[in-house]
């Protein structure tokens, strides 16, 4: 069945306030609903499942129907009929790596969620002309990272971004210390190979710290 979704308004505070979205590339569904419970254990209950890999679509039907304190998104959509199957698999918000005006309308006419990626100011006044102001800045680091976002967004200032690509640790407060930054997206706490590899107690733990990174809380050091 497909979701009902929470408005435009409510995704983004929601947005705001969990900072970090771990971005998952997830090969085997079995490991879906592990994965969501390490992720919230360690204080990030918010994922962009990618559809990068063939059975994603199944890891996000998994976690949206038995993970249901994940907030819980689609990320990769490239086609509608990919944001069609996101929709149906209940995900609450999609993600896309650049500006496909078929997938941004068919997800304004049904209601969903939508940020898809920019990484030029012609693509921002793309989004802005189909009344998108929060936007994916896409790859963040390999485009010039927070100097460009700043100077990118300077023009447009009714425009907030989720920079993602490359984002780490190191650099993470930077980016949300920018009050044009709603959060980011990072894959940097459950790469694929823990997730394959089933280190869930690993992943809740990296979760921990990349949390208090998001937040500007001392980060925890393994003893």
């Amino acid at each position: 069945m497909a979701s009902s979704f929470p408005a435009a308004a409510e995704v983004l505070e929601r947005l705001k306030s969990v900072r970090l979205v771990p971005v998952i590339t997830i090969e085997d569904p079995e490991n879906a609903v592990p994965l969501a419970r390490a992720l919230c254990d360690g204080g990030l209950a918010c994922a962009e499942i990618t559809f990068r890999t063939p059975r994603a679509l199944e890891a996000l039907r998994r976690i949206t129907s038995e993970s249901p304190e994940m907030f819980a998104g689609a990320g990769t959509v490239l086609t509608p009929e990919q944001a069609s199957a996101a929709r149906e698999a209940g995900a609450q918000f999609i993600v896309a790596p650049g500006f496909n005006p078929r997938v941004v309308d068919y997800c304004l006419e049904h209601d969903i969620p939508v940020y898809p990626g920019v990484a030029t100011p012609t693509e921002v006044e793309a989004a802005l002309e189909k009344g998108l102001a929060t936007l994916k800045f896409f790859p963040a680091e390999p485009m010039g990272g927070l100097a460009f976002l700043k100077a990118m967004a300077a023009p447009y200032v009714g425009v907030n971004f989720m920079p993602t690509g490359g984002i780490n640790a190191a650099n993470v407060g930077s980016y949300l210390a920018f009050n044009r930054v709603v959060a980011c997206g990072a894959s940097w706490m459950a790469p694929p190979e823990w997730i394959a590899a089933k280190q869930f107690d690993r992943i809740r733990d990296e979760s921990r710290r990349a949390s208090d990174a998001a937040f500007g809380r001392a980060l925890t050091v393994n003893v």
